[in-house]
Formats: C-alpha cells, sequence, structure tokens
C-alpha cells in the first residue's frame, strides 16, 4: 500500500519502519527532518509538508505527540487533510483527545475520506519488535482494509467499534490504569522500605502472587529497582494522558477521584525538575512524602 506516515518520535519511526520492512510504500514526514531521512536507508522517501506526503497517498498514519501537533499536521495550509484524496484512509496512532478524534471523523467525512482511530499499548522496544497492541474503531470495511498493516505492526488488533473516538477512550481509560498501577506499586514498595523489607525481594512476592501482568511487572520492576531508565514515555506525556482522561470524564459526568490523585502526583514530580523522565518517575513523589 502506498503508506504516508506523520510523526516520526520513538513510536512512529519503529512502526513506520516495520511497515516499510513488510513491503508498503511508506513516504515520511517529520518536522525534524533529519528524523524522516533516517528511514531512508529502510527505503522510504522523504517529503517536505504533510500534504506532500498525503497527496499520493492510500492511507495516511499519525502518530504525534498531542492534539495541538496532531492538529497542526492535520489542518495547517500545508496540512494533510486537503491533500488527501476522496476514498483515503487517515489512521490516527496518538493518544489524542476525544474531543479531537470526533473533530477528526467529521473533517473526513465531509470530504469524502475515512477516519480510523488506532492508538496503542506497548513501549518502544515493543513498536520495534512489532509486539504492539492495537485498538481501532472507525468504519468497518476501512479497518478490513487496514487489517494487514496492523498486522505488521501489532500482535493483537482489538476491534472497538463504529466510533472512531470509542477507540481513544479505551486508550486513555488504559493509560489511567497504567498510572494506578505505578502509583499502587509505588505506595506499596514505600510502606515496605520503610518497614525493613528489601524492595525487590517485596516486588517478586507481589508481582508473583496477586500482580503479575506486563504493567505490573515491568513498572513495578522499575520502583523496586529506583531505576527509571530507558525513557520510553515522558512523564509530561503521562500528564497530557491524565487530563485528557479527566477531561473526557467531566464530558460524560463519571468522577474518577483516582485520576486526579495521580495528576497532582505528577506535577509534584515535574515540580522536582522530572520533566525529562519515564513517566513511571512519578513513584518517587511517595517515597519523598515518606522521608525517604
Amino acid at each position: 500500500m502506498k503508506i504516508a506516515f506523520l510523526g516520526l518520535g520513538n513510536m512512529g519511526s519503529a512502526i513506520a519502519t516495520n511497515l516499510v520492512k513488510a513491503g508498503h510504500e511508506v513516504t515520511a514526514y517529520n518536522r525534524t527532518r533529519s528524523k524522516a531521512e533516517a528511514l531512508q536507508a529502510h527505503g522510504a522517501r522523504v517529503a517536505h509538508t504533510p500534504s506532500e506526503a498525503a497527496s499520493t497517498a492510500e492511507i495516511v498514519i499519525s502518530m504525534l505527540a498531542n492534539d495541538a501537533a496532531l492538529e497542526q499536521v492535520m489542518f495547517a495550509a500545508d496540512g494533510a487533510l486537503a491533500a488527501m484524496k476522496a476514498g483515503s484512509i487517515h489512521i490516527s496512532m496518538s493518544t489524542i483527545s476525544v474531543s479531537l478524534a470526533e473533530r477528526l471523523a467529521q473533517a473526513h467525512h465531509d470530504r469524502g475520506q475515512h477516519f480510523i482511530s488506532a492508538p496503542v499499548f506497548g513501549r518502544p522496544e515493543a513498536a520495534e519488535q512489532a509486539k504492539l497492541f492495537i485498538v481501532a474503531a472507525g468504519p468497518q470495511n476501512a479497518l478490513r482494509k487496514c487489517g494487514v498493516l496492523f498486522s505488521a505492526i501489532g500482535q493483537r488488533t482489538f476491534n472497538v467499534g463504529e466510533k472512531p473516538s470509542s477507540a481513544n477512550v479505551a486508550k486513555l481509560g488504559g493509560n489511567f490504569l497504567i498510572a494506578v498501577t505505578i502509583e499502587g506499586f509505588a505506595e506499596a514498595l514505600t510502606l515496605g522500605r520503610k518497614h525493613g523489607l528489601d524492595p525487590k525481594i517485596y516486588f517478586d512476592v507481589l508481582t508473583e502472587t496477586l500482580f503479575g501482568s506486563p504493567a505490573a511487572k515491568t513498572y513495578g520492576s522499575r520502583i523496586a529497582r529506583d531505576n527509571h531508565e530507558p525513557v520510553g514515555f515522558l512523564l509530561p506525556l503521562g500528564l497530557k494522558d491524565i487530563r485528557l482522561t479527566l477531561a473526557a470524564a467531566e464530558s460524560v459526568a463519571v468522577p474518577m477521584p483516582f485520576a486526579s490523585v495521580i495528576r497532582d502526583q505528577m506535577l509534584h514530580a515535574l515540580a522536582r525538575g522530572m520533566e525529562n523522565a519515564d513517566w513511571s518517575a512519578f513513584a518517587r513523589v511517595a517515597a519523598e512524602n515518606a522521608g525517604m
């Protein structure tokens, strides 16, 4: 397929590389051009603008950091939306707001195009290994057409319905639960440490008895070792996701008190200079509050 790929951060670069390796014709755009040029070694073409990338594509895939970046790439004068052909498909893999997903769905519909939301679960190493979990929603015919692309970048795709924003709700809820896991392990392991327990042994107790999920083991291990490297997902992006979760909850009058607590813990971490840390590092706030 002819694909325009917009956004080549840690996740986007890995996904785009796997699509090239799978034999698709990829034209890449990134605001920092050097990141797009790195894909040329794998056979991708580099575009100067989003509109140039999208003008000949069957599928446009965006993987950008936030709403503002996606809005710029799609709606600006040199954006992809106006350049896309009728009948083409935009797959947004970013973690974005429900309201922006709804706006994009309407904008594409008005132009005779199709919009799919397909955010992913998995860190950059999972993206490199094509082991992402994809949560997708949108027109079912378009989803079926994109199945071959999802198979090239992930281990499983969950179809959550016709309404694209449903996938964004699912993604935000999932990221909220990861943040709850981080906070829960931070508090439990801090309690154990304060009572003299070895945090690495206590981590084994927890993950080998009660909490054996990949997220619990990944983030619990980081907290037990107090080592949050390598950075896979920046703390400010985690805070962005919690804010989007709270906005989605407020729009339908759903109280989420844990989300508010986590937002404050993340703000606490940022106030202590952790803006370049992995989002798991906000666990250190629990230890600091306990005088450790």
